[in-house]
Order: structure tokens, then sequence, then C-alpha cells
């Protein structure tokens, strides 16, 4: 036990030198030393005392030979260290002033995987998600046969899964909140909005792995929008979610909700037998009243 207090001074004393160095290192003037110095730390994982360094030496070295390495550098400790939207900015920064460099390819594709690695859950603003697609498509484009192309590819349909997810997120909100907000009375509902973003998101992206999720959410809120309609929008919104459902079954023959679809025609079927029987009993009378 006597030996854990030497052991404990013995690493602060190390903490303690390795922090006096790092000080003595930044405040030199001989910036070659400091680039050496910033290598040595990137290369001992030691990303925070690099980004420190390197900010400084990217704009003393400008013009240089070092200049080129020390930004790609910067942009790859900020990653490291996890500071994924400075690195985004500094990877775009090195492409711009070295569009034809040493790792022009490699900067390319980091923009796109700091962006990739900032993005948020798919129910919060997917701003940063359009980015990094967009960075990745731009990678892809400047070269198409990288060795990095694979998993660029990777990354960019997980991206578009997102935003697919964040729409999916949005109809089945306006589906849960229904006739929360306003009613069919009144201009409209949430249900028709449900209707709207998904199939929207059906057009953008057809061939996604939610596309059963949004003719779900189709089918049903066709069918309730149906059911609370005014009188005059009833029969024409009940032959559209029959139609919808028969549509449903066709496409999604084995779904869970089939047996929900089945109960909805039902429904509908009887509600369009109804209205058309008292049409037909109305005939006489209107032929009557024309006479």
């Amino acid at each position: 036990m006597k030996k854990l207090p030497i052991i404990i001074f013995s690493g602060l004393l190390l903490v303690t030198s390795c922090a006096k160095e790092f000080n003595n290192v930044y405040k030199s003037s001989d910036y070659q030393y400091k680039y050496e110095y910033a290598k040595e730390c990137f290369a001992n994982g030691k990303y925070t005392r690099a980004t420190t360094l390197l900010s400084e030496l990217i704009t003393l070295m400008k013009g240089t030979d070092k200049a080129e390495e020390s930004l790609y550098m910067l942009g790859m400790a900020q990653y490291n260290n996890k500071d994924y939207t400075n690195a985004s900015e500094t990877f775009r920064r090195y492409s711009n002033s070295y569009p034809r460099g040493a790792y022009s390819e490699q900067a390319k594709y980091y923009v796109g995987q700091s962006l990739y690695m900032s993005t948020p859950e798919p129910r919060l603003d997917q701003s940063q998600t359009v980015a990094a697609i967009s960075a990745f498509q731009e990678f892809l484009d400047l070269y198409p046969n990288s060795e990095l192309k694979p998993i660029a590819q990777q990354r960019l349909f997980a991206l578009q899964d997102k935003l697919v997810e964040k729409e999916l997120y949005n109809a089945r909100l306006y589906y849960d909140i229904g006739t929360y907000f306003g009613n069919c009375s009144s201009g409209g509902n949430n249900y028709e909005s449900c209707v709207i973003t998904a199939q929207n998101a059906l057009k953008d992206y057809p061939y996604s792995k939610y596309r059963e999720n949004f003719s779900i959410l189709i089918m049903k809120s066709k069918y309730e929008l149906a059911q609370m309609s005014v009188e005059s929008k009833r029969l024409d919104r009940y032959q559209d979610a029959q139609d919808e459902c028969y549509g449903f079954i066709n496409e999604y023959p084995d779904s869970k909700e089939k047996a929900s679809a089945e109960r909805y025609i039902e429904k509908c079927k009887s509600y369009i037998a109804a209205h058309e029987h008292d049409a037909d009993n109305m005939g006489p009378i209107n032929d009557m009243n024309r006479n």
C-alpha cells in the first residue's frame, strides 16, 4: 500500500512535466520545432495538443512546403478528436486550397464523413444530413474509382434512409394527432397532411425500405378522412379509401395490415352501397319533381 502514494506522485510529476513541455513548445518561436512536435502529438493520439499547435501553424506556414500537410493534419486531428464541425470546414478548406494536392481525395471524402458523423437523429432538423449527402455525392463524382467508393456509397444510402425516416416520423405524427387541429368541415385536417407527406416520400424515395410503412399510413388516413368528412365529400372519399385498400392488398398481399385493409373495404362498401340505394330511391321522386 505504501507504493500507491509514490505511484500517484510519480504520475503527477509526469503530467506536470508534459504540460510544462507543451507550454514551452507553444510559446516557442521555432516554427519548425513546433511543427515536428505537433506531428509527434498527432502520431501519439494527442489530438487536442496537435490541434492547438496546428491551428496556429497553418497560418504561419502558408506558402511553405509544410502548409498543405499541416492543413490536412489539422483536419484529421479535429476529426479524431470528434470535433466534426470544424473538421468538415478544415477539409473543405484543404480541398479549395489544394484541389490537386497529395491528400485531395482523402480530404474530399472526409468532408462528407465529418458531416456524416455529426448528423442528428431522424426526428431533428436534417440540414446536416442533406449537406453530407451532397458532399459524398461530390466525392463520388470526382473519384468514381476510389478505394473509398464502397464506404462512401454505404454512407450515402444510410443518410438517405435518415431523410426517409424523418418523413416517416412526420407522416406518423400527422396521423397520430389526427383531427386535433381543425377538421374536415373547416378545410382539412392532419390526415390529409399525412397522406400528402407519405405520397411525396414515396415519390422521392420509390425504393425505400419504408415504402410499406408509408402505404399503410396513406390507407389508414384515407379511411379516417372518409369517416370524418362532411356529407358532401364522404362518398368520394369512401370510394378513394376503398381503391387505396385494394391497391395496398395487391402490392402487399402478405402484409400484417392486410386484415385492416379488408375490414376497411367492407365498411367502405357498406357506406357506398347504402348511399347508392338512397340515390336510387330518390330517383323517382326527382323525376316527379321534374315533371
